[in-house]
C-alpha cells in the first residue's frame, strides 16, 4: 500500500461515523457492533475528513488551529496510515 500523500482526500471509511459524545466528553467513532474512543487529537483530524479536503488542507488547518506544535504534519500522516490500516478512513 502506498504511502498517503499529501494530495490526497480522505473520508471516513464506510460504515463508520463519527460523533461527539458528551458524557464522555470525546469524539467516538460508531461502527455496526461497536464503538471506537477517540482522544482529542484523532477527533480533530477526523471531523476534518469530508472526501473532499486534501490531506495538506486538513494539516493546514490544524496548524493554523494549534501555531507551533512541533511535528503536527509528521503526526496527523502517521495517524492517518493507522486509520487506513484499521479502515477507519479511506
Amino acid at each position: 500500500m502506498k504511502l498517503i500523500d499529501h494530495a490526497q482526500t480522505l473520508a471516513l471509511g464506510k460504515g463508520f461515523r463519527l460523533r461527539w459524545e458528551p458524557l464522555q466528553a470525546c469524539h467516538v467513532l460508531l461502527y455496526p457492533g461497536g464503538i471506537i474512543e477517540l482522544n482529542a487529537s484523532a477527533g480533530w483530524v477526523l471531523e476534518l475528513l469530508d472526501g473532499q479536503r486534501s490531506v495538506a488542507t486538513v494539516i493546514d488547518r490544524l496548524a493554523r488551529r494549534f501555531p507551533g506544535v512541533a511535528g503536527l504534519e509528521e503526526d496527523v500522516l502517521a495517524f492517518l496510515e493507522v486509520a487506513r490500516a484499521k479502515s477507519w478512513v479511506e
